[in-house]
């Protein structure tokens, strides 16, 4: 069972609940273990503040990830981690790669929660392994593949 924060900081439109826990639990499966998790949606400015503090970069970006570093034995509850999505980056980039909105949300969320479970793409057998995973996962809910035709990789941080 996923349990989900959604914290809307953001006034701009963003999907409902029912849809990032859709997102999650999705891309959460895998996973046996019942989840506790935040989605921070926010505006560029703490979007930028959080990506400077924590990875020394001066711009807002998509999705942040911040797994729970917790030892197990010194918490009882299935802490998973916080994403933080900047809503106007989101908004940018679908409207930029020339995708839908939901299908944009739907891959930054599900991008997010394999960070959450570990997965990474600092090297390219990493990266092959969760871009495979995100496309299976966006084609179970109906969406293309978010890396065809793009010569970038549409993940910004």
């Amino acid at each position: 069972m996923l349990e989900l924060d959604l914290q809307r900081a953001s006034e701009a439109a963003a999907p409902d609940e029912a849809d990032f826990r859709r997102w999650c639990e999705l891309a959460l499966r895998q996973r046996s273990a019942d989840s506790e998790m935040t989605i921070r949606l926010v505006d560029e400015a703490e979007g930028r503040a959080l990506n400077h503090t924590y990875r020394h970069k001066d711009y807002a970006t998509n999705v942040l990830s911040f797994p729970a570093d917790v030892p197990d034995e010194l918490l009882d509850i299935p802490l998973l981690g916080d994403l933080v999505i900047c809503v106007p980056v989101v908004e940018r980039e679908a409207a930029e790669q020339g995708k839908t909105l939901p299908a944009h949300w739907a891959h930054l969320v599900i991008h997010g929660c394999l960070h959450l479970l570990g997965y990474d793409h600092i090297d390219d057998d990493e990266a092959e392994e969760m871009e495979a995973l995100e496309r299976q996962l966006l084609a179970e809910l109906g969406h293309p593949d978010p890396y065809a035709d793009d010569h970038t990789d549409s993940i910004t941080h």
